[in-house]
């Protein structure tokens, strides 16, 4: 009588599922091991090297030093990077707006009634008021129009904020248009901002400050340091902090 003969089972073609599986799971293990080795607990190594100290008869605790190796690809050293890059950037920034600045008002610049200095607070635009308006006046005239309005230009499409800020010497004033130099200080201001605007610059970056006689730069015991400290300044506001540095002026 023949043997019955025993069906052969099928090949599998799914094994190779096993041998995927098996890697994959390696593969995580390995990741996960190479990030424990990255991130350095001080608390946790200490705990086990002590639990393992008293395990073998308190060698390894006290001898054992733990060293905390600082990784270039921590989070606070990838912040502080990324910070640095971005001062650096907003330094280049300002550098090249004040030197477009100097370039624009450059035969005033080189007259000594406008300095154009990159500070810690931004880009400073400093106009005497001679250049800008007639004695008690904040009304600016034909030819301050058309260099602020160069100005006004060259800023329409920068995204930095602009303070305007107005100066006067101390010697009293009182006119039926201002009753002090705070007045008058802030009007000339607002004057400058209210030209800004009508030249295309967006209202929310502009803010007028008037100082009044406040903030002198040069000693008002003389016609000079008077006349010096009678000047409106336009500051393009820095993002982030900057090195002070003055650029030249010719």
């Amino acid at each position: 009588m023949a043997r019955k003969r025993y069906q052969e089972d099928s090949e599998n073609h799914e094994r190779w599922l096993i041998s995927y599986a098996d890697f994959m799971t390696l593969l995580f293990a390995f990741f996960v091991v190479m990030y424990a080795i990255s991130v350095v607990n001080v608390g946790k190594y200490k705990v086990l090297s002590d639990a393992l100290g008293d395990a073998f008869g308190g060698r390894g605790a006290a001898t054992t030093p733990v060293t905390t190796v600082e990784q270039p690809f921590s989070l606070p050293n990838i912040v502080a990077r990324k910070r640095a890059e971005a001062m650096r950037r907003e330094k280049d920034r300002l550098t090249m707006l004040a030197r477009d600045l100097t370039a624009t008002l450059g035969p005033l610049v080189k007259e000594g009634k406008v300095r154009v200095t990159q500070n810690s607070r931004g880009v400073s635009v400093e106009i005497n008021a001679s250049v800008l308006f007639a004695p008690g006046d904040a009304t600016l005239t034909d030819a301050s129009s058309e260099a602020l309005s160069a100005v006004a230009i060259l800023l329409k499409n920068d995204p930095h904020a602009v303070q305007v800020e107005g100066h006067t010497d101390d010697v009293p004033i009182a006119n039926p248009l201002f009753p002090s130099n705070w007045e008058l200080s802030a009007v000339r201001a607002s004057s400058v901002v209210r030209l800004f605007i009508d030249s295309g610059m967006a209202p929310a970056r502009l803010t007028a400050v008037g100082h009044g006689a406040n903030l002198p730069v040069a000693s008002n015991n003389t016609p000079e340091g008077r006349a010096r400290n009678r000047r409106v300044a336009v500051t393009i506001l820095s993002a982030l902090p900057d090195a002070t540095t003055e650029l030249p002026t010719r």
